[in-house]
């Protein structure tokens, strides 16, 4: 089964107000595809033009190669899980996996036939005469897959479906998710804020922000390359370092940032000396101690120290500085490394200038909503 789906300069106006700005997009048959922004960036309307349930304001919608910007929901060879679910309380498991198929006038042993080979697929074979109230959060997830693959879909839409599980629950069913989405080979079109459910799951992901794509890649080069200052500060965690390009020797951006040494990190865009730019590090790319060739060192004032196992996390206000947070593994505080992680006491912090990254411009500020969305992903 054909599950392309191709966004061409799809748009969509509520009104004077612009929820997408044009759009195109290609999304590969049989991909797992995740978009990833803040609540109201938009991703929910991208997802509902996708299903039929909006009809864009310009642009067209593709699946398969074939245009399926007019054709109405129940027409397309789509099927959506809602954040909410939405089974049916007072039927059995059977009753809901079967009654797509119901519908579409398919004779009762089929119907029996398949839902028995999905139950078998989500782990819950011997379930179908349970009633759907007396199951588990995890279980009644598994259900809803299990009814939205019944009619055979070419694309699976999920709309937040896991934001009301507890963290354990979560984080099983992102496995489950993915090995799911394997053994079919369909279309998973995901929608979520969660970076850790994005991240894990999805073969590529689109970061949003106000209507607009930021970034479509892989999960590690998002992580590792962010090209805007959106997709830096809200892709995992980062120390922002605003400042003025002093030179460039190849990709490496050498960074007045009014620190007691220059910075210096690595572009992937043009920048010129004089530019405004902003140098980014992630806490776990510090390393604690006197530097090398390729570390270039900081000296600060441990501030506050978090113990979380395998990891102390550091706040470390910078001689003449900011307040920078490091992660660092707990074996550096072993005795051989002669730095006294203890509160108020000095270090000296150094990075690998590959793993800093420069972006042009200043630094991003994020929202107070894109703050609840990174908080409730930690």
């Amino acid at each position: 089964m054909d599950g392309r789906v191709s966004l061409s300069q799809v748009a969509m106006r509520f009104g004077d107000f612009t929820a997408i700005q044009p759009t195109s997009l290609e999304i590969e048959s049989g991909e797992f595809f995740s978009f990833l922004g803040p609540s109201g960036c938009g991703k929910t309307t991208l997802l509902n033009m996708i299903s039929g349930f909006l009809t864009p304001s310009e642009g067209s919608v593709a699946i398969g190669g074939t245009d399926m910007t007019r054709v109405p929901v129940n027409r397309r060879p789509t099927a959506m899980i809602f954040q909410n679910l939405a089974l049916f309380p007072l039927m059995s498991v059977y009753q809901n996996i079967e009654f797509g198929l119901e519908v579409r006038g398919i004779d009762r042993q089929k119907r029996r036939r398949r839902a028995d080979e999905l139950l078998e697929l989500v782990a819950l074979g011997g379930s179908g005469d349970k009633p759907v109230a007396e199951l588990s959060g995890g279980q009644k997830q598994r259900i809803a897959i299990a009814r939205a693959l019944a009619v055979e879909p070419r694309v699976l839409l999920l709309d937040e479906p896991l934001s009301a599980l507890d963290l354990k629950l979560r984080q099983h069913m992102r496995t489950e998710l993915k090995a799911i989405q394997r053994k079919t080979g369909i279309t998973f079109i995901y929608i979520t804020h969660d970076q850790g459910e994005a991240l894990t799951m999805s073969d590529r992901v689109a970061v949003m922000s106000e209507g607009r794509i930021q970034q479509v890649a892989d999960p590690m080069t998002l992580y590792r390359h962010p090209q805007t200052d959106f997709v830096a500060n809200f892709v995992g965690e980062n120390n922002r370092f605003p400042g003025r390009v002093m030179a460039i020797e190849g990709d490496e951006v050498t960074l007045d940032a009014g620190l007691s040494a220059p910075l210096r990190g690595h572009s992937m865009t043009p920048l010129e000396p004089g530019d405004s730019a902003t140098l980014y590090i992630r806490p776990e790319q510090w390393r604690l101690g006197a530097a090398d060739d390729r570390c270039l060192p900081l000296a600060g004032v441990i501030q506050t120290e978090h113990f979380e196992g395998a990891w102390l996390t550091l706040e470390v206000e910078l001689n003449q500085g900011p307040m920078i947070r490091a992660q660092v593994p707990q074996m550096a505080a072993g005795a051989d490394t002669q730095v006294p992680l203890r509160v108020g006491s000095a270090c000296r912090l150094g990075y690998s200038s590959r793993q800093a990254v420069v972006l042009a411009g200043a630094v991003h500020e994020p929202t107070s909503e894109e703050v609840v969305d990174v908080a409730a992903t930690a």
